[in-house]
């Protein structure tokens, strides 16, 4: 069976959320994901402890590769202290989150 090697390669079933870039980092950060279909998308950042510092992202994205870029901000707009921070992805039943570092 001869196959094409012209067809995009098969998009994983699922959401993916892909590490972010740099990290560590100073001054922002990029969070790149993947959609395999359209979904609704909140993207949330938390301290060690869980508390929610910044909500990067909540709206209906498109199939495909994505990315939200953090500045090391809080919701009001204020610089947050150098440490490890969580990013949380939620669409739909999935949640998928990474570990990042930031360096002042």
């Amino acid at each position: 069976v001869a196959r094409s090697t012209d067809a995009p390669p098969p998009v994983a079933a699922g959401p993916r959320l892909l590490p972010n870039h740099p990290n560590p980092f100073n001054p922002s950060t990029t969070i790149p994901f993947v959609l395999d279909r359209g979904a609704t998308v909140r993207l949330t950042v938390h301290d060690v402890s869980g508390r929610r510092i910044r909500t990067l992202a909540e709206a209906a994205y498109g199939p495909g590769r994505h990315a939200v870029t953090w500045k090391g901000r809080d919701e009001a707009g204020r610089p947050v202290t150098s440490g490890v921070y969580y990013y949380r992805l939620a669409t739909g039943d999935t949640v998928l989150g990474g570990k990042m570092v930031l360096t002042r």
